[in-house]
């Protein structure tokens, strides 16, 4: 499966209907962006079942506005509808590799549990 563009349009749908979305956001004009989105790509060849999306911040400042980017490129991931991981900087090969085996072994009913204890305790 090869990299989906996400726009205001396509963004909500694309993270309800699936388990798992890697997106990354980007820039044109970013060097590291343009080294990683090779790496990105060939990883969203190897993963069935995992979105791989990107976001161009340029065309789509409100989407980069929501979730408060302002770093590129940076990597957000959503597992079952609950951001999981957000991190700014390029990732080599194997280390993206190792986030989507860590994000696939995420017990999710332990994350809603600790999601829902945080908001009971405030």
């Amino acid at each position: 499966m090869s990299t989906v563009d996400l726009k205001t349009e396509n963004f909500e749908e694309t993270v309800l209907n699936n388990d798992i979305v890697l997106i990354d956001f980007w820039a044109p004009w970013c060097g590291p962006c343009k080294m990683f989105g090779p790496i990105f790509e060939k990883a969203s060849e190897k993963h069935e079942g995992v979105v791989f999306a990107k976001i161009n911040t340029d065309e789509e400042q409100e989407i980069a506005g929501q979730f408060q980017i302002t770093s590129i490129p940076t990597l957000m991931v959503f597992r079952e509808k609950i951001i999981v991981f957000a991190q700014p900087g390029m990732l080599k090969s194997e280390q993206l590799e190792d986030l989507i085996s860590q994000v696939k072994a995420l017990d999710m009913d332990d994350i809603r549990k600790k999601i829902e204890e945080e908001k009971n305790s405030n």
